[in-house]
């Protein structure tokens, strides 16, 4: 009789080394294994994550690019057109101009810049503007509100021109400043001059009872003002 076939010698060696035990080991060691996987890729992706909204932020040519735009900000500043000759000033209208101060590092610096970005809007509408007078001492401001010709009624110290807070304006044309309101061209370069002042947030002497139609200002008070410029908020 044939002999019986003989089993493979494998399984017995494997069953010798691998118990059920270590059967039930080896899954936990799998399912740990993926569980290590798993977490490592949670690091990872919010590392990943993290540096994208945080750490790129803070980069230094991030900073860097932002300091450029503050600087090229900062210089882009108007510049104040040069003086006109005095005798451009010379009016029997307000002869009082002929002695106004027009110098406009007078006045607030910020101020200024409102003003300047003003006159430049009206140049582009038609209407070219100058100023006739900017900073105003007391002793000027008390003198015009004693003259004959009623130009201001306030006092010294309570007028915005002693705080370079405030300018006065006109229009110029032909080489020669129109002054009255009276002039139809002139009347609309004043209602111009009103628009642009209030759309930069300045006040408009043309909206006041005692109409001053070249005259733009600071908003707010005198008082405030006054103590912001005291406290360096200039």
């Amino acid at each position: 009789m044939p002999a019986p076939p003989r089993e493979p010698w494998w399984p017995k060696v494997r069953a010798a080394f691998v118990t059920p035990s270590h059967r039930v080991n080896w899954v936990a060691v799998r399912w740990l294994a993926i569980a290590t996987l798993l977490v490592a890729l949670i690091i990872l992706v919010t590392l990943r994550l993290a540096g994208y909204h945080v750490l790129r932020n803070l980069s230094p040519q991030a900073y860097e690019r932002e300091g450029h735009i503050q600087l090229a900000l900062e210089d882009e500043k108007l510049v104040p057109p040069p003086p006109l000759p005095p005798s451009l000033f010379l009016s029997s209208e307000r002869p009082s101009l002929a002695t106004a101060d027009r110098d406009w590092s007078k006045l607030d610096p910020r101020f200024t810049q409102t003003v300047l970005a003003v006159i430049a809007r009206l140049e582009t509408r038609g209407f070219p503007i100058v100023l006739i007078e900017g900073y105003r001492s007391p002793d000027r401001q008390d003198s015009l509100a004693d003259g004959g010709v009623l130009v201001t009624k306030a006092r010294g110290g309570q007028s915005k021109h002693q705080y370079g807070l405030a300018v006065d304006l006109a229009p110029l044309r032909d080489g020669r400043i129109v002054l009255s309101e009276r002039d139809p061209w002139a009347w609309e370069a004043y209602q111009a001059l009103g628009e642009e002042a209030e759309a930069a947030g300045l006040t408009w002497g043309g909206r006041w009872s005692f109409k001053d139609y070249g005259h733009v200002e600071m908003k707010g008070s005198v008082a405030r003002l006054a103590a912001e410029q005291a406290g360096g908020g200039r």
